[in-house]
């Protein structure tokens, strides 16, 4: 059997602002961005640079039960993880880009990491494992 996990849905306030953020702040890519007719929604996507993983899925809240998640849907934990091969670059891009660091960079055992919030709040890890990580490995083979 073979499975993958292709799309995690992060609900938001407006696709326009969403895309801004994450295509000219973090600099992902946008990967899709079509109106479905049949729902009056957007299927907006959008991916790190150079991922071959999960995408983003931005759902923009359409109920009220779903304006009252954004910016929480995971009741204050770090809801998503980007992984990086430089953590200084991509740190100091996102400071300078006026992303806000909720955690400072800190070595641990498994790499470098610290938490930002996304523009509705979401916490989010920036993080490198050091080369010895079985995630490292893994995103290693991956890209062979």
């Amino acid at each position: 059997m073979q499975q993958a996990l292709i799309h995690v849905a992060l609900v938001v306030k407006d696709y326009d602002e969403a895309i801004d953020f994450y295509v000219n702040k973090l600099k992902f890519v946008l990967i899709e961005d079509s109106y479905q007719e049949e729902q009056n929604k957007r299927w907006v996507v959008v991916s790190p640079p150079g991922s071959q993983g999960a995408t983003l899925l931005l759902a923009k809240a359409s109920r009220p039960e779903q304006v009252n998640v954004i910016g929480n849907q995971t009741a204050g934990r770090v809801f998503l993880f980007l992984s990086t091969d430089d953590f200084w670059r991509d740190y100091h891009r996102m400071v300078a880009e006026g992303i806000t660091f909720v955690r400072e960079p800190a070595k641990q055992d498994y790499g470098t990491v610290a938490v930002f919030e996304d523009l509705y709040g979401n916490l989010w890890d920036l993080l490198q494992f050091n080369n010895n990580h079985s995630m490292s490995k893994r995103l290693m083979l991956d890209r062979i």
